[in-house]
């Protein structure tokens, strides 16, 4: 089945941007409703964006206005800009399918301090 890699996170300055990437190093994410997720510590996993094979998006209201996400179905790739990074926003961040969730992989560790 598909196997999903995050990358790149990293630290970065309030205010700062960062594009995290979602690749299927196997399988394809075909028809599949894709969603970006984010742990912070001590905290439960929450849903921060989704996206449809057609383009539709979906927010939390916590990163709307300032994340996007997006897709590239030929490139069975996920993608999110994350501008205006708050230290709110410091988790490890996953990628997944919505409707049919693989396990959860390593994810990519967002830090926003300044």
């Amino acid at each position: 089945q598909v196997q999903l890699v995050e990358s790149g996170g990293g630290l970065v300055q309030p205010g700062g941007s960062l594009r995290l990437s979602c690749a299927a190093s196997a399988g394809s994410l075909g028809l599949n409703v894709m969603g970006w997720y984010r742990q912070a510590p001590g905290k439960q996993r929450e849903l921060v964006a989704s996206i449809t094979f057609g383009g539709i998006t979906n927010y939390a209201d916590s990163v709307k206005g300032r994340f996007t996400i997006s897709r590239d179905n030929g490139k069975n790739a996920v993608y999110l800009q994350m501008n205006n990074l708050k230290p709110e926003d410091t988790a490890v961040y996953y990628c997944n399918l919505r409707q049919s969730p693989r396990p959860w992989g390593q994810g990519t560790q967002v830090t926003v301090s300044s």
